[in-house]
């Protein structure tokens, strides 16, 4: 059904800090990286091993998760798939709400969100 894990999104409380950190101590490439004026956001793309793997955000004043999309911390875990309908609908017949499809406004691809019975944020991205 999953092809692997797309990419790993955090959100840090300290910018500068968790760049300089993933960048500078981990040694992960920087492939991308933009600030986002709207949100006051900070994107940093960046490649584990020459595999675009993290995803690493910045808001202003996030919130501790108890399952918050937008708090510190693991931010959601995301599954590459060939097909988002059928796996949709896979999901849907074992009782798994998703939302809408949506569209990345960066790449053009499809995604959706569901949660585990923790209420852990998972994504699933169209390949």
């Amino acid at each position: 059904m999953f092809n692997r894990i797309h990419h790993i999104a955090i959100i840090c409380s300290d910018y500068e800090k968790s760049k300089a950190f993933y960048v500078n101590k981990l040694r992960f490439k920087i492939l991308n990286e933009i600030y986002r004026s709207e949100r006051k956001s900070y994107k940093l793309d960046l490649a584990v091993n020459d595999l675009y793997q993290i995803e690493l955000f910045s808001f202003e004043n996030p919130p501790a998760r108890p399952s918050q999309p937008e708090a510190r911390g693991l931010r959601h875990l995301a599954f590459e798939v060939d097909d988002i309908e059928l796996e949709i609908q896979n999901l849907n017949k074992e009782g798994v709400e998703t939302e809408a499809i949506r569209v990345d406004e960066i790449t053009g691809k499809r995604f959706t969100f569901f949660t585990d019975p923790d209420g852990l944020p998972l994504e699933l991205y169209e390949k």
